[in-house]
């Protein structure tokens, strides 16, 4: 057998010890805009609790209006990285209104939400300096850390006394500058970090904060600021990543917010931003109507937080196990890997669209159906939804 026909087989070999251990991911086919109910491609209609538009702004008709006259204005794409002729004026202003929103300097725009992280630590860090992060941190935040030469510091996940513990160590290590980075929210259980408490124990070392704000932005806090408004540490965060392709529309893209001079080194420096393709102009129309939506009013961030707590309320009283918290991620705990895709197959039998998370998403053994609100959905539907888990959970003996 030849090299390249081994190579092949090992490949094959893999994905049949993925199926064969009950890991492996199938894709959904919808056929219809993103929405609190969507029609799968076999033409059933279905009510979608998996998906991250958080306040149903992903085919709104402001947005979509914003999205066609910026295509209309603008043009298709660039064809080009920024630096080159990739900019227009309508980059420029939605960076400058991200960092409006977000209570910064400054915004630079990234393909996507993975590429800011991954072009951040890099550029920002050398061998002198240390990255604290929490184990639970975002895959995109750990290949980011990964990609620098800085010294690298793990805390047990919202273990704020392992925090201080690992900063005391790059201390004693003698890093020159620390950088502290954790997610907002973390995506798999909804938990809110700590931030005021994070940034009390960062200025007590000197140290930098920087948070991925993904699942955050434009709903959490009283005015949809994000985790920092929510935490009471709004204007007080150094870095900011984040996304527009989830509650900010919900298309793609990503970006990093912070003070002027960090971002004009990233402009200068990080890789993903300047050795790939800008933003589409019309995703960058349709970003800045979300913001006129968001900035006009709390009433979708309203209507989300009132969803969130009807089903988390309802879900808790039919017996299914939950992770506790407040936002609109809500991890139904089934803990098997088959089990969970036995789950979200029955369920979308039913007419409810989830999908099971398992290893390697989430650790081994502790595999779940994640629900996601939406300000998209009414309560009509959660009932509906509701009663469909109570049917499927009952047939799979996950409650009674």
């Amino acid at each position: 057998m030849s090299s390249a026909e081994a190579f092949y087989a090992s490949i094959r070999a893999e994905l049949d010890a993925i199926r064969d251990a009950g890991l492996y991911k199938r894709e959904r086919i919808i056929a219809t805009p993103q929405g609190a109910t969507i029609r799968t491609a076999d033409g059933r209609e279905v009510i979608n609790l998996c998906a991250n538009n958080y306040l149903g702004l992903s085919s709104h008709p402001k947005v979509i209006e914003a999205a066609h006259e910026a295509l209309r204005t603008h043009g298709y794409g660039l064809s080009s990285v920024r630096f080159i002729c990739g900019t227009q004026d309508l980059h420029k202003t939605l960076e400058q209104r991200l960092a409006s929103f977000l209570g910064t300097e400054d915004t630079i725009l990234y393909g996507s939400a993975f590429d800011a992280n991954g072009g951040l630590f890099e550029t920002l860090l050398g061998p002198d300096d240390a990255v604290i992060s929490d184990e639970l941190n975002h895959a995109s935040i750990i290949d980011g850390i990964r990609l620098s030469k800085a010294k690298r510091y793990r805390y047990k996940h919202n273990d704020l006394d392992d925090l201080d513990a690992q900063l005391k160590q790059a201390d004693a290590d003698g890093a020159r500058f620390k950088l502290v980075f954790s997610d907002g929210v973390f995506s798999m259980d909804g938990t809110v970090a700590r931030l005021d408490e994070i940034r009390r124990i960062c200025d007590a070392h000197g140290a930098l904060l920087g948070i991925d704000e993904c699942h955050a932005t434009g709903f959490m806090g009283a005015r949809g600021r994000g985790t920092h408004e929510a935490r009471g540490v709004f204007g007080k965060i150094d870095l900011i990543t984040g996304t527009l392709g989830k509650a900010l529309g919900g298309a793609s893209g990503g970006f990093t917010t912070g003070r002027r001079e960090v971002i004009d080194l990233l402009r200068q420096r990080s890789r993903p931003y300047l050795f790939s393709n800008t933003v589409a102009p019309a995703i960058v129309g349709g970003s800045i109507a979300v913001l006129d939506i968001l900035e006009g009013s709390t009433e979708l961030r309203d209507r989300l937080a009132a969803n969130t707590k009807f089903f988390r309320e309802g879900i808790a009283a039919l017996g299914f196990d939950i992770k506790p918290g407040e936002h609109p991620i809500v991890p139904i705990m089934v803990y098997d890997a088959d089990r969970a895709q036995k789950l979200s197959e029955r369920l979308l039998e039913l007419g409810v669209y989830v999908v099971g998370f398992f290893y390697p998403v989430v650790p081994k053994g502790q595999a779940r159906i994640r629900v996601q609100m939406s300000a998209g959905h009414d309560q009509t539907t959660l009932r509906t939804a509701l009663d469909v888990f109570a049917q499927a959970g009952r047939e799979l003996g996950l409650v009674r």
